[in-house]
């Protein structure tokens, strides 16, 4: 277990989703009343997740579903720092991602010249074609972005292998390094917090989720607080050895009003 958090008042927690909230289709025992607890608190939320096959609509819709009471505005993904980056930089983008992001990412193009391969949870879609086809883009000059870089995702009955492989593939056929758009990139906790006028004060935020190689990690980088729960991927983390470096870790969200009341009464 990491430090008590003391010093700065939260302002804004950033919460991970899956593993986190809800698991295996279902919100997570005491976890719409947790969330509905920490509004009561008058803090900032952001529900952050590294979903990379689903528009930020139709993750809204999970979370209405599973009971939670979220707005649009509040549910933060790669997508959005994916759609922010390629239109600032006014990219022609090859996305070898889902169907549904496809149709909805700014800037990708059916042709190229390239100056984009956007990488992200391509399973409905992959082949070797299209596989070549971010490889030879990125050979041709493309930069590599990947909407994620994990490496495996939990469903029921067994774990999946996530888009990170499909980055290191490219990364090793090509030579080049990806630009990590999603958690633990600090950009995106960084975006997240800017996102309700927190930029400058990093250390207002506290990340919360499951995962130590993303959640904890990110949000330590980005000079947040972090909160690890023991639910999810924590197991699997604590037994690789993985664990332990969060500032704090509660045994599920349930607790987590009770430990930012804690620390802004200090």
């Amino acid at each position: 277990m990491g430090t008590p958090l003391r010093g700065t008042r939260v302002g804004a927690v950033l919460l991970d989703m899956e593993g986190t909230l809800y698991a295996n289709g279902a919100a997570l025992p005491g976890a719409v009343d947790a969330v509905a607890a920490l509004r009561e608190l008058g803090v900032g939320l952001r529900f952050l997740t590294n979903t990379d096959s689903l528009t930020v609509e139709r993750v809204h819709g999970q979370l209405t579903e599973y009971g939670f009471a979220v707005r649009p505005d509040e549910v933060f993904s790669p997508v959005v720092a994916a759609g922010r980056l390629l239109e600032d930089e006014k990219a022609v983008t090859y996305g070898l991602v889902s169907a549904d992001l496809e149709s909805t990412l700014p800037t990708v193009s059916a042709t190229g010249p390239y100056t984009h391969v956007v990488v992200g949870d391509c399973r409905d879609r992959l082949d070797y074609a299209r596989l070549d086809d971010a490889f030879g883009a990125v050979r041709a000059g493309a930069k590599l972005l990947a909407l994620q870089n994990g490496r495996y995702f939990k469903r029921p009955g067994r774990d999946h292998i996530d888009t990170g492989a499909l980055v290191a593939a490219l990364e090793y056929a090509t030579g080049e390094s990806a630009q990590v758009l999603g958690k633990p990139a600090p950009a995106f906790f960084q975006l997240a917090a800017e996102s309700m006028g927190l930029g400058a004060r990093p250390a207002g935020c506290l990340v919360v989720g499951d995962d130590a190689t993303t959640d904890v990690r990110g949000g330590h980088d980005a000079g947040m607080r972090t909160v690890q729960v023991r639910t999810g991927k924590w197991a699997d983390q604590r037994a690789d050895g993985l664990t332990g470096h969060a500032d704090h870790e509660i045994g599920d969200i349930r607790e987590l009003a009770a430990l930012v009341s804690e620390v802004n009464r200090e």
